[in-house]
């Protein structure tokens, strides 16, 4: 069985000017494209993505959005799009002075709902970019209390596939019990990369 989607990663900014900057080494526009579209005429859907909040200007963001949206026309098989605000405290780009701080908390993911933005994240458990950078929030968020901020948005949960195919509407919250939080089981991102338990043995 072959691969069903692919996670759209490495955008940030789709500027090459900007990418120079922020991300020196990294893949460039042009190659970002050609994997994004040869996914797409491949049969797999993948998703996008944009960093905000570091060095782009308002121009910047709206030409990675018009390139999204080129791709979008032409393909069809962008499943979702995501903001990502940047975050500062343990990147490499402030530490070096190249770009001030800044901060974002669930509040913000709210505000997108009432913003009408349909889709509210996932149940990430230990996830190490946002983590490792400095963020205090994203590793975890309790399905509970993802329905319950969207709920104070005004709007019914509704669970669904990678793909976006509908799998429950929660129109009432669950009287059965749901899954803990399985992050416990590893804690912290630092102490996940610290503890010899997870670590790759060859064991030939």
């Amino acid at each position: 069985m072959g691969l069903g989607s692919l996670p759209e990663t490495s955008a940030e900014n789709l500027d090459d000017r900007i990418r120079e900057i922020i991300s020196p080494g990294g893949i460039s526009k042009r190659d970002w494209m050609a994997v994004i579209r040869t996914a797409h005429k491949l049969g797999i859907p993948t998703t996008s993505t944009m960093m905000y909040g570091h060095i782009e200007t308002a121009l910047d963001g709206a030409r990675h959005l018009e390139l999204l949206r080129g791709i979008q026309k032409e393909t069809g098989g962008i499943t979702e799009f995501v903001s990502l605000s940047f975050i500062a405290s343990g990147a490499p780009m402030v530490k070096k002075s190249i770009v001030p701080g800044i901060s974002a908390n669930v509040a913000l993911a709210r505000a997108c709902l009432e913003a009408r933005a349909n889709d509210f994240g996932g149940t990430l458990m230990n996830e190490s970019i946002s983590t490792s950078a400095g963020a205090q929030h994203g590793e975890f968020l309790h399905p509970a209390e993802l329905r319950s901020w969207i709920r104070s948005a005004g709007r019914i949960p509704m669970q669904c596939s990678l793909t976006y195919q509908t799998l429950r509407v929660f129109e009432q919250e669950p009287v059965e019990a749901e899954p803990s939080r399985d992050g416990d089981r590893f804690g912290s991102y630092a102490a996940l990369i610290a503890s010899p338990e997870f670590r790759f043995r060859d064991r030939n």
